[in-house]
């Protein structure tokens, strides 16, 4: 007998409402939720092609062994979890908790119960050396929003429902849905604003999926927005001026600003922009007058050499032009949970100094040890990693520097990767562990706390019960607890309450778990812009910092990559990493139906001028390469794509991955590869990777054979 039951899509953060059919403890289909009362019936295609993932034949089934290289074998639970268990203790016993590590993938953040359970094993072991996907996409805007607010979790979000203008950075929402803003269906909601007369203006190297519904693109050459934003503000401040009361009530250290801005006028940042002076001026002037005015950044700016310095000069665009905390501008979305913005606040600011060099410190939310060093951790250091835990992740064919990353997984005493597949990385795995599917768990939306255009939580029962010897990610790490003699949710209890730290932050709301359990869905009232200031803000002056003094070994690398984009070759190509509809990072690589026709590659798109001056024709299989790797690719010609900027779409590259067939037999090539990895090869404010605006040659293959 069929039954429908109500979940929601756990692929990006607006956490679209969707209906599972089920028969017989099977997931038969997957629809949008027409019911419900955030997303209203909108689902992409990604979300409904979560049924393709659910019931793919290569997901793990029982935990694996790898008995020889390449070749793994079934165990029981039992075998995997005391296997591991002895030898982590060996492995601590005899080099200390030093040697423990972890990489923690974008699933995750999806995951309500998993950060928990896997933070209290790697808390008892006493583990400190945690990798993540985070300084890879965003670790910026938790170290910019923290000296700015004072809090890693205050992220104004754009109200784009009642602003006049719309400025978007670096990112493409018809195609990524928009991140730190979740919000279903957000080209209807551009799409409408236009219609009631808002502008919209996209900054991107290349014309967007998203201009063609709504709104239109003002290029820029990659890696530079930092300056545009710079030189926006220091316009705003010599022609409108910045907004009288909230300099006067709201704001510190805004002469320090003004005098940081200064440095960069519109005439002397357009060259490396690639826009005019008389555009940014212009530019300037249209969101200063704007009886409203609303701005986000994402992770095409994230990924840059300065993506902090960009979101904290996007926070005072917002700020000094009167619209932070205003109807139509950028306003707080509470969420909820009461306390969350003060969630963030316990991490004391500084810097570590490694034998890599400077980092940020990690802890708290948001910024862990940069992913560009993992394998200098494992390999190069004083202490090494010699057990990691991989969970939800693939840092071979997502982080810089593969062969690297390669040479040092193998060298690895103890490797466990917690996952639905055996990827790429988990082909170096001593044990790969099943873990339950997104509709094989019970979860609620917490990935868009902070973060909601319009507030709710919606609680999921599991739609079918875990296949095979699947298991939550929850039940793993506290069974090894349990094997490793730690405390364990399961000490004198099998069925555990795994859900009393969600009460307790529903509680702060009037809410409750039971309350959730019944009605499944509890929209929430909108915070409201006017209480920014007074209600949210963390510094305790209730003062935003317009600048902020732990940035003063940025201003001046700044001005430093300023020089060297000055110095540039004219002719330089730059790589940027393109969207997919058809792609979400490598999650679904080996989808059968989305590798149809020309799909079943990534290409390396270009302009044809730029093509033209490499005797490159469409369709030729070129050679691009720098002092990071080398690969080869086919080469497709476009006019979106801003003259010296080429891009490819990254999570290809699986050749070697023997668990994932369509994947492994469809592998495309990894552009990362072509990233630096290593020291210097991040952002030192936050630990974020450089992965965008990468220089590079590109050659037709013949030619340089």
């Amino acid at each position: 007998m069929k039954e429908k039951k109500r979940t929601f899509c756990r692929v990006c953060e607006p956490a679209c409402g969707l209906v599972a059919t089920v028969e017989d403890n099977a997931l038969v289909a997957l629809e949008p939720d027409k019911l419900h009362p955030i997303s209203k019936g909108f689902v992409c295609n990604k979300g409904i092609y979560g049924l393709d993932i659910h019931n793919d034949p290569d997901r793990l089934r029982q935990p694996l062994k790898q008995v020889a290289p390449g070749e793994f074998k079934p165990i029981t639970w039992d075998q995997a979890l005391k296997e591991i268990a002895e030898r982590l203790s060996g492995i601590v016993e005899d080099h200390g908790v030093e040697a423990v590590g972890s990489y923690t993938g974008n699933p995750t953040a999806f995951n309500a119960l998993y950060g928990p359970s896997f933070g209290s094993f790697m808390r008892q072991l006493g583990a400190r050396k945690h990798f993540s996907s985070g300084t890879q996409d965003c670790a910026n805007k938790f170290a910019g929003s923290e000296a700015v607010f004072g809090s890693r979790t205050m992220h104004p979000v754009p109200d784009i429902d009642h602003s006049d203008f719309i400025l978007i950075i670096g990112e493409n929402p018809a195609v990524s849905h928009m991140s730190f803003v979740s919000i279903p269906h957000p080209m209807q909601h551009l799409k409408d604003a236009e219609q009631r007369g808002a502008r919209i203006l996209y900054i991107n190297p290349r014309e967007i999926e998203s201009a063609s519904i709504a709104g239109k693109v003002l290029k820029i050459r990659p890696d530079t927005d930092v300056y545009l934003l710079a030189a926006l503000l220091h316009e705003i401040d010599q022609t409108v001026g910045f907004d009288a009361q909230a300099e006067k009530f709201h704001g510190r250290n805004v002469e320090a600003l003004r005098a940081f801005v200064a440095r960069y006028p519109a005439d002397r940042v357009a060259g490396i922009t690639g826009i005019p002076a008389h555009a940014i001026r212009q530019l300037a002037t249209d969101f200063a007058s704007a009886p409203s005015a609303c701005a986000h950044l994402s992770t095409g700016v994230n990924m840059g050499r300065q993506g902090t310095l960009a979101y904290w000069l996007l926070h005072m665009l917002v700020f000094v032009t009167g619209n932070l905390g205003r109807r139509g501008g950028n306003f707080y979305s509470l969420g909820f949970y009461e306390r969350s913005p003060a969630a963030g606040k316990a991490v004391p600011e500084g810097f570590l100094e490694t034998p890599f060099g400077r980092i940020r410190k990690p802890g708290g939310v948001g910024i862990s040890l940069p992913g560009n060093l993992l394998a200098n951790y494992i390999s190069d250091h004083q202490e090494p990693i010699r057990a990691l835990f991989v969970n939800s992740g693939n840092p071979v064919l997502s982080i810089g520097g593969e062969a690297n990353m390669r040479e040092a997984l193998d060298s690895l005493e103890l490797l466990v990767c917690v996952d639905i597949y055996r990827n790429a990385t988990a082909e170096y795995a001593d044990y790969v562990l099943p873990a339950a599917g997104a509709f094989e768990r019970e979860d609620i939306n917490i990935t868009g706390i902070g973060l909601q255009f319009e507030p709710s939580v919606q609680f999921t029962e599991a739609m079918v019960s875990p296949a095979y010897e699947r298991k939550p990610d929850w039940w793993i790490y506290e069974k090894l607890c349990q094997a490793m003699g730690l405390q364990s949710a399961f000490d004198g209890d099998e069925n555990p309450n795994m859900w009393a730290r969600v009460d307790a932050m529903l509680r702060s709301q009037g809410r409750g778990m039971r309350e959730l359990r019944a009605e499944s869905i509890i929209a929430l009232e909108r915070s409201q812009p006017d209480e920014f200031y007074d209600r949210y803000l963390q510094h305790e002056d209730k003062h935003v910092d317009c600048c902020p003094e732990i940035f003063a070994d940025a201003q001046v690398r700044m001005e430093e990559i300023f020089a060297e984009l000055e110095a540039a070759p004219a002719n330089q190509l730059k790589l940027i990493s393109k969207r997919d509809q058809y792609m979400m990072n490598s999650w679904y690589s080996n989808l059968p139906k989305l590798k149809r026709r020309d799909r079943d590659r990534n290409y390396l798109f270009m302009h044809p001028s730029d093509a033209e001056r490499r005797q490159i024709a469409d369709g030729h299989e070129v050679r691009v390469s720098n002092e990071h790797g080398t690969i080869s690719a086919p080469v497709r010609l476009t006019e979106e794509l801003m003259p010296g900027v080429v891009a490819m779409t990254h999570g290809w590259g699986h050749r070697n991955a023997k668990g994932m067939r369509v994947a492994g037999e469809k592998h495309g090539v990894n552009c990362n590869a072509l990233l630096p990895s290593g020291p210097g090869s991040f952002e030192p404010l936050s630990n974020q990777a450089h992965m965008t605006g990468i220089p590079v040659e590109v050659k037709p293959l013949a030619a340089s054979a």
